[in-house]
């Protein structure tokens, strides 16, 4: 046969087989366990090799359940690079709860190469036995017993005793030492106390620097102004000047051994406010200037007389403490 022939034939030969470019993957798997009781878990482990610069790797499509077995979980992807190489690494644990031997199936990855067909990897495929627990038939079956109370002791919460002995002298250490190291705050000055004259008299300003009377607000000025004056009489002479009318109170002034000095300059003051507020008139401006002057004066005038104490006594007596505002 010559030359030519023999290449023919060749040529011939691979034709009649198709070909397959496999590229750089492949797909490798193993099991921990080849029997397992019911219920209990096997693990499987799968590892998948690739060269990303030469194609795309498809993992698996991996189902939750497979002839009668049970996927209960399913680790991450891990992958390792080695030079151009990167290994996938998953954890699968398998686990059944019917008896018999089963079939782990082969899980087939795709490749996706840059250039050319892509082509197909798979892991191998593997039998697990699930067995159930050996029974002895031969004895009767006993009942599930019920709970047994276990005794304790104060041995058993030694440590929490311990912590609350030790938390309480902490917190009784930490309260004293804040307590003794506590810094007093300083004391605020008192300003002057104000005596009741001079809060009255202040009030009476008050009203003056509102000019109530110069806005044509005649009768709330008299209001006001003989307000002042009866909340001073009963502080001053505890008498209860704004429950009384004016002729009531003027009548006990009479009989009052404090008041009696200052009755001429009551009546004057009380019967022009009743007038402006009662009866309509219209008091004159030097009236109602003249009307402050007397309120005025007559706070002035009350104020209490100081006694001096008798020789070799330190103390003063007044002939009428004032309440201080």
């Amino acid at each position: 046969m010559g030359k030519g022939n023999i290449l023919f034939v060749a040529g011939l030969l691979l034709l009649s087989f198709p070909t397959f470019a496999q590229g750089d993957a492949h797909a490798g798997a193993r099991i921990d366990a080849k029997q397992i009781a019911v219920g209990d878990q096997a693990r499987l482990f799968i590892e998948v090799q690739n060269n990303p610069s030469t194609g795309a790797l498809q993992w698996a499509a991996i189902p939750d359940t497979f002839n009668n077995l049970e996927v209960v979980e399913k680790d991450k992807i891990d992958t390792i690079k080695n030079g151009a190489m990167v290994t996938y690494r998953q954890r699968l644990l398998i686990t059944g709860f019917d008896s018999g031997l089963f079939k782990i199936p082969a899980f087939v990855f795709a490749v996706i190469p840059n250039s050319g067909t892509a082509y197909t990897v798979q892991t191998d495929s593997f039998t697990l036995l699930v067995q159930t627990m050996a029974v002895d038939t031969t004895k009767g079956f006993k009942g599930i017993k019920g709970i047994i109370s276990v005794k304790s002791t104060w041995m058993d919460y030694i440590g929490y005793i311990i912590g609350g002995i030790v938390l309480i002298v902490l917190v009784v250490f930490v309260t004293l030492y804040f307590i003794r190291n506590r810094k007093a705050a300083p004391a605020k000055p008192r300003g002057p106390v104000e005596s009741l004259q001079d809060y009255t008299l202040r009030l009476l300003r008050e009203l003056e620097a509102r000019q109530l009377w110069q806005s044509q607000q005649v009768k709330e000025y008299y209001v006001q102004l003989t307000e002042i004056i009866r909340n001073y009489i009963e502080a001053r002479f505890n008498t209860p000047a704004l429950e009384l009318t004016t002729d009531e109170l003027l009548y006990k002034a009479q009989f009052h051994r404090e008041m009696q000095p200052y009755l001429g300059l009551l009546t004057e003051l009380l019967n022009i406010a009743d007038l402006a507020k009662f009866a309509k008139f219209q008091p004159m401006p030097q009236d109602m200037t003249d009307a402050m002057e007397k309120a005025k004066e007559f706070v002035d005038r009350s104020r209490p007389v100081v006694v001096a104490a008798p020789a070799g006594t330190t103390e003063a007596t007044n002939e009428k403490t004032p309440p201080t505002v």
